[in-house]
């Protein structure tokens, strides 16, 4: 009943694993799954040709000429003034991608309130893999007891992300982050002081809001707090599809990439003392696996380049020589009659 109570207004688990692999602090590697944690409540519409009912897609066009262009008369340019750029070759940009180690490596621990919220940007769940419960179990305590939370960097899908590992109920989630540099500066907005006194509050201001708040505070539900729009957009829908208006539309398959083989559990004991005695860091970055992948816009132009290799079909190799045989026959008798 508890776990059904925890699980009330909650999307369905997603069991499809995303990326496989370890999380890495000093000596200690735990394999681990990546989960997708959220479930997106937006409307997406896609474009439908209403004559055909066929899906339309987008072109690449020129915008100046607005002409179509062939994806391999293409190029990636970085503009680093108004109106000019460098372009980059595939090659350049492939070798600029980070090695993909599948660890999640933490750097460092912090206390859980540190990180400011506008730094948060997308949950995943984790899960152990491979006999690591144990191991998942000790580091999500300590974090717990601690009153931490592990800041990392993990590659998912060639790009590389910042991190950070928070414990919550009986998961691990990774919660990815945004890097120094990509939040704005707030200090050129014109915002009141940061004291109440300096800001011109009056005291009898300040308990009147305070009581207010405490008025409406109330225990957290998820589910008291929904997509209205999306909830709409679904009613008519049903609606629709009760009534028979609907239409078949050709479905387009895409390609699912198999997920990368996760690490091997290493003893916990004797990596947690080595780890303590201050030989973690190269160590456990030795350990890890790497690959440097070939973007597939790389691939694409190296295919381009390669010759093809024409060969004629069998039947009109075989037809050409009979006729050939023929010929030469045929001139025969006529060089011996003369």
């Amino acid at each position: 009943m508890a776990q059904a109570k925890e699980d009330e207004g909650q999307a369905p688990t997603s069991t499809r694993t995303m990326w496989k692999g370890a999380i890495s602090f000093g000596l200690v590697h735990i394999p681990v799954g990546l989960y997708s944690a959220t479930l997106s409540s937006g409307i997406d519409f896609d474009w439908l040709d209403k004559r055909s009912m066929e899906p339309v897609g987008y072109k690449r066009v020129n915008k100046v000429t607005g002409k179509e262009i062939a994806t391999a008369d293409i190029v990636k340019g970085i503009e680093y003034e108004d109106g000019h750029y460098v372009v980059l070759t595939p090659e350049e940009i492939a070798a600029a991608y980070p090695r993909i180690t599948q660890t999640i490596e933490i750097e460092t621990f912090l206390d859980a309130d540190e990180i400011p919220f506008v730094y948060l940007e997308r949950p995943y769940y984790t899960a152990p893999l491979k006999r690591g419960e144990k191991v998942y179990a000790l580091l999500r305590e300590a974090l717990r007891q601690s009153n931490k939370v592990g800041v990392a960097k993990v590659v998912i899908q060639t790009k590389q992300h910042l991190a950070v590992l928070i414990p919550c109920g009986r998961a691990l989630i990774l919660n990815l982050l945004r890097w120094g540099g990509e939040i704005r500066s707030f200090e050129q907005l014109n915002l009141p002081p940061l004291d109440a006194k300096a800001a011109g509050i009056k005291p009898a201001e300040m308990d009147m809001a305070l009581q207010l708040i405490d008025d409406m505070t109330q225990p957290w539900d998820a589910d008291a707090f929904r997509n209205s729009f999306a909830q709409e957009i679904h009613k008519l829908v049903e609606t629709k599809v009760a009534s028979g208006e609907t239409a078949a539309v050709v479905k387009v398959d895409s390609g699912k990439e198999s997920a990368p083989a996760g690490a091997d559990v290493l003893d916990l004991t004797a990596l947690l003392k080595r780890s303590l005695g201050g030989k973690g860091g190269a160590s456990a970055k030795g350990q890890a696996a790497s690959v440097t992948p070939l973007p597939s816009s790389a691939r694409k132009a190296a295919a381009k380049k390669a010759p093809a290799k024409k060969k004629a079909p069998a039947k009109k190799a075989a037809t050409k020589k009979a006729t050939t045989a023929k010929a030469a026959t045929a001139k025969a008798p006529a060089r011996r009659a003369a």
